[in-house]
């Protein structure tokens, strides 16, 4: 496994982008950034880059909902934004994967039932125990989730869920 990761949530013009410790699942980079934007300065936000390729990224993939509804132009213009992410980190020399949401709520709470609320729970209770306002802290004393709202909450249990059943596999492999 490597040191870094970058875990994508892909928004039809915006992302939720984290980088994080794949050790210690440390933030050290959140942001919801243009899609675009993302595009052009995905190299500036990894670490000593391009020297460094401890970097693996991961990508939230638009799953199966199971409804038999048709979906929306949101999703397949989420799904163009999956592929162009993939086709630039890969030409940077990044491994890329994707997870679905489902997978990454079982996950994170043991259960693919759970919601969005009860995700940035266990997060908390995970990472922030104890800790007022979320875990956010304030800018004099910031927290763990310092600067976290919207999609990139999204991208870090996406990261979290990742690095954890990559840990899973590795202690059932060895």
């Amino acid at each position: 496994m490597r040191s870094f990761i970058l875990a994508i949530d892909p928004g039809t013009t915006a992302s939720g982008v984290v980088l994080m410790n794949a050790t210690t699942y440390l933030p050290l980079y959140a942001e919801k950034l243009d899609n675009k934007k993302f595009l052009d300065t995905v190299a500036d936000i990894l670490p000593g880059w391009p020297h460094d390729e401890n970097v693996e990224a991961v990508i939230e993939m638009v799953g199966h909902y199971g409804t038999g509804m048709p979906v929306g132009r949101e999703i397949f213009d989420t799904c163009i934004w999956i592929g162009r992410f993939w086709q630039k980190l890969e030409a940077l020399g990044i491994h890329v994967e994707t997870m679905i949401r489902k997978a990454v709520v079982a996950t994170i709470c043991g259960s693919a039932r759970a919601n969005d609320a009860h995700v940035h729970t266990a997060l908390c209770d995970r990472f922030a125990f104890g800790q007022p306002n979320f875990g956010k802290g304030t800018k004099s004393h910031p927290g763990w989730f310092y600067g976290f709202r919207a999609d990139i909450w999204q991208a870090y249990a996406l990261g979290t869920a990742y690095l954890d059943s990559k840990k899973i596999q590795e202690q059932n492999n060895g």
